[in-house]
């Protein structure tokens, strides 16, 4: 079996060039490879496009490549966290392609599994599916998806191995499977490193085969996006 651990982030990133498609993991803040974007942002590749769930906050996550002016466009499926990406978006610096959060999952899965593109009756008669081609199936008006796949997935994880493994923790697993599985490079950030074979094979989530990288994320901030509290009765 192949060793695929890397010794730090920035060795794990350094190969990621300007024009660069990269697919992201994360739900909101929840999941997300806060090392490895921390690396790509410092490594100040440029001209990026970057598809994730949303695009982080003003200066945490993807926001930090919002910031340094690297991501080219962003195909997300909610944005309203964040500033920069509203001013960025109005002034023109910023293509956006938004789509339906299943749909977007969707796009990723068959890029993984090697469809294409699928059908679907989300966004059938909006903005979002003016100048696709439609059909009627199954008595249902549909659009016409194209799969995503990228250059690189940034994916974090609870668990993996050196070999690739991952298992994910609740709901921080959200888009990470599904980014790993529709890159040509897979790079993994895993919160805790088992010995190869400490993993239960039915427990695992991202099999190594789509992992290309692994390193040991640290010092993680797990930052939640809006915190609501009140005072107990």
């Amino acid at each position: 079996m192949i060793d695929k651990l890397y010794a730090d982030v920035s060795a794990a990133v350094a190969d990621i060039p300007n024009g660069a498609t990269l697919l992201v993991g994360g739900f909101g803040l929840c999941g997300i490879p806060e090392n490895l974007i921390r690396a790509v942002a410092d490594g100040r590749a440029r001209d990026l496009t970057v598809v994730s769930n949303n695009c982080g906050v003003d200066d945490f996550g993807l926001g930090w490549l919002l910031a340094g002016g690297q991501i080219r466009k962003m195909v997300a499926s909610y944005v309203g966290e964040n500033k920069t990406f509203e001013r960025q978006f109005l002034s023109g610096e910023l293509e956006v392609e938004l789509n339906p959060q299943g749909t977007l999952a969707e796009r990723l899965r068959a890029g993984g599994v090697g469809i294409p593109a699928f059908f679907t009756p989300t966004a059938y008669g909006t903005a979002l599916g003016e100048g696709k081609e439609t059909r009627v199936l199954g008595g249902r008006n549909v659009v016409l998806e194209q799969c995503i796949t990228g250059d690189f997935a940034l994916v974090k994880a609870f668990r993996g191995d050196r070999h690739g493994n991952l298992v994910y923790r609740k709901a921080a697993r959200n888009f990470n499977p599904l980014c790993a599985m529709a890159a040509k490079v897979c790079i993994a950030e895993v919160e805790e490193l088992v010995e190869p074979g400490d993993l239960d094979p039915d427990t695992i989530h991202t099999p190594g085969i789509f992992v290309d990288r692994v390193v040991v994320g640290r010092n993680y901030e797990k930052r939640i996006e809006q915190r609501t509290t009140r005072a107990r009765p």
